[in-house]
């Protein structure tokens, strides 16, 4: 039986291991971050060996908790840890960080290495991530638990930074995770007073403690007290107090141990170099050869107490739900669907059709409509907007709310706060929802960050932004977009829906919702727009990306002319073909509701659709036309916003900005004629 003194030395021994693993694998690489994994070392040691619920041989086991290292840049403590702890890692794969191919990439990444639960890395994200898996976890348990059944009962836990701290989006999420009372989360806020520029006192007093007491969160400041068993304490505080979330504030010292790079700007963002990782080494008994040594002692201390804790706890929750199941067969399985990401067996059997006679109507509206078809058939299905329902029209009827202390609804108000929406939405549909956040489009700038983090990590999140264009008429400029659809489509990985009319609508959430391995952003109309039959709609329209939606061959070749749109500006083509016709001007119509999924198509389907000897080609859309020249050609002409927009209803908008069936046509002839008379002399 091990003496005090003999497990204060093997503690010793796992914190010195992160530390020298994390020192070496930064100085291999050249690159990195060595500082802040050697000051929280302790905290991860504690965090994985005395505290977390988490199992290394099944690390997706539903109910674990799940950990955030927030402070992204800190990779190697976080990979030190997974190796030492048994998560798969191999010491070779240390020992490439930062290398191409590895999964030891310099921010961690979600589904590169067993154990990181969220991609991390932009400062705020991680935080606001562990928001909505807090949420989740309180959502879930508020659906499923049942008296003398807790199943799921889990908590977060997040390393956090100044950086963290400093970025807008953690104001956001954190002050939402106070308002609605996220007993289960977990922060650990490294006050180390260091950042890439120098002491933190360069631009930044504030009392973060105060502030977090402010947002209704249980504070406590451990400052300089941060041994093993005062941490554990703290944390052990932190889970009695399930009204609040909790914030642990740790006074750290960067680089501790490091004689010339101890407390300094150079140790956050740089190798420490070869002379004082030795002089290093050397302060904490560490044999300075060879690099990435790990004593035997250490791993088979770590490993064992990882597993055996893991091992008793996931026993414990296998009986548990055991239990639950023979009690609830029916919520246990519908449990279980929805962990593994199955949407219910035949649940768009019966897609919402709507009639011409309806018409006009805004697809916003329309998806309203659907929006409650299909929370009738996937009850995972949440969302929410910054506050912005009514006007996005996004709220789930009869869905309620969820508040503080109250997670059984389906409706989120996440406030005037569309980058802690982002994260917080990205979270949720990490831990089994499939769920949505709504805004205006223009405010994709504000959660641009999380939309590209749901795309590098391949989620189904649903971004239904309405006001898509200057057809939302009196606010102005500064509320229409111009350029997102073009930033937003050059975002690798992300599909971007603009319908045409109510049918496509229906066709773009059921894509949505579908969608397995990217997310789906649906950019809808404030302004009412003329149905088309559903008959003349393919069913996989979103799916091909674009498809003719009318067509007048002149016998017996192709058309004349191609006039390519989408969303609100595909009827004013469909009115302009109209008059090219009865100028005896064969005219194809395309509707083009996603160009991303269109240039995925093989090259037969695309030919098809726009045949390569038809050059005479007009592209329309009430944004910025960067990108549309892939798709009219060298010979054909785009018809966009090479302008800000204007103040004014929608109709005198369109007219002053020339996006008029005559206006349409009359380009449409110049590039007809233009062709024509280049073919004919060529």
């Amino acid at each position: 039986m091990s003496t005090a003194t003999d497990q204060s030395t093997l503690d010793t021994l796992c914190v010195d291991t992160i530390r020298t693993l994390s020192m070496d694998a930064v100085q291999k690489a050249n690159s990195g971050h060595p500082g802040t994994p050697m000051a929280l070392a302790p905290l991860a040691y504690v965090l994985y060996t005395r505290l977390m619920r988490h199992d290394p041989a099944d690390p997706d086991w539903p109910d674990r908790d799940r950990f955030v290292l927030s402070c992204g840049h800190a990779s190697m403590l976080l990979y030190s840890t997974l190796y030492l702890a048994g998560y798969g890692l191999e010491l070779e794969q240390l020992e490439r960080f930062r290398q191409l191919g590895s999964p030891t990439a310099g921010h961690p990444e979600y589904g590169h290495v067993r154990g990181v639960e969220v991609t991390t890395g932009p400062l705020g994200q991680g935080i606001s991530n562990s928001v909505g898996f807090a949420l989740a976890e309180r959502m879930l348990a508020a659906r499923y638990n049942r008296p003398g059944h807790e199943i799921v009962d889990h908590h977060t836990w997040v390393l956090a930074s100044d950086g963290d701290m400093q970025e807008g989006v953690s104001h956001e999420s954190c002050s939402l995770a106070g308002h609605l009372g996220l007993g289960r989360l977990i922060v650990f806020y490294d006050d180390n007073h260091i950042s890439i520029e120098g002491d933190t006192a360069l631009s930044f007093s504030e009392d973060v403690g105060a502030r977090f007491a402010a947002y209704g969160w249980h504070v406590q400041n451990l400052h300089e007290e941060i041994g093993l068993d005062r941490l554990e304490d703290a944390a052990r505080a932190a889970i009695a107090e399930s009204e609040r979330p909790s914030l642990i504030v740790c006074r750290t010292h960067i680089a501790p141990g490091a004689p010339n790079k101890h407390d300094t700007a150079s140790a956050h963002g740089s190798p420490l170099g070869d002379e004082e990782i030795r002089l290093t080494k050397e302060a904490y008994g560490w044999p300075t050869e060879p690099p990435f040594y790990v004593p035997d002692a250490a791993l088979e201390h770590f490993r064992t107490a990882c597993a055996q804790r893991g091992r008793d706890a996931h026993t414990e929750w296998n009986d548990r739900f055991a239990a639950y199941r023979q009690d609830h067969p029916d919520l246990a399985g519908e449990l279980e669907r929805q962990i593994a990401g199955r949407l219910p067996d035949g649940w768009d059997a019966e897609l919402p059709s709507f009639s011409a006679d309806e018409g006009p109507v805004a697809t916003r509206k329309a998806s309203n409509s659907v929006i409650q078809w299909a929370s009738e058939h996937v009850a995972e299905l949440i969302g929410g907007s910054a506050d912005l329902a009514p006007s996005t029209l996004t709220l789930i009827k009869d869905g309620g709310s969820v508040g503080p202390h109250a997670y059984a609804g389906r409706n989120l108000h996440f406030g005037i706060r569309e980058h802690g929406m982002g994260a917080i939405v990205n979270a949720l549909n990490l831990h089994y929802f499939r769920a949505f956040g709504s805004g205006f489009l223009i405010f994709s700038d504000y959660m641009k960050g999380a939309i590209r983090l749901s795309a590098l990590m391949g989620l189904p999140s649903i971004w239904a932004l309405t006001h898509d264009s200057i057809g939302l008429g009196e606010d102005g400029p500064t509320h229409q977009p111009i350029e997102q659809l073009a930033t937003l489509r050059a975002t690798p990985n992300i599909n971007v829906v603009r319908p045409a009319d109510a049918n496509e609508t229906a066709l773009a959430w059921r894509y949505a919702i579908r969608a397995q391995t990217a997310p789906t952003l649906l950019a809808l109309s404030r302004q009412g727009l003329p149905i088309y039959d559903r008959a003349g709609i393919p069913d996989d329209a979103i799916e091909r990306g674009a498809y003719i939606l009318r067509d007048s061959f002149k016998e017996p070749g192709p058309p004349d002319l191609i006039l390519l749109a989408s969303g609100s500006e595909v009827h004013l083509c469909m009115q302009a073909a109209d008059l090219l016709e009865a100028d005896g001007i064969a005219t194809r119509v395309v509707s083009m509701p996603c160009l991303d999924t269109f240039a995925l198509q093989d090259l037969e389907y695309r030919n098809g659709v726009l045949p390569p000897a038809v050059r005479a080609r007009v592209s329309v859309e009430a944004a910025s036309p960067f990108g549309w020249r892939e798709w009219v050609g060298d010979q054909g002409a785009t018809i966009g916003m090479e302008t800000f927009g204007a103040s004014g209803p929608a109709a005198e908008l369109y007219r002053h900005f020339g996006f008029t069936p005559e206006r349409i046509a009359e380009r449409a002839r110049e590039v007809h004629g233009r062709t024509t008379a280049a073919r004919q002399s060529g």
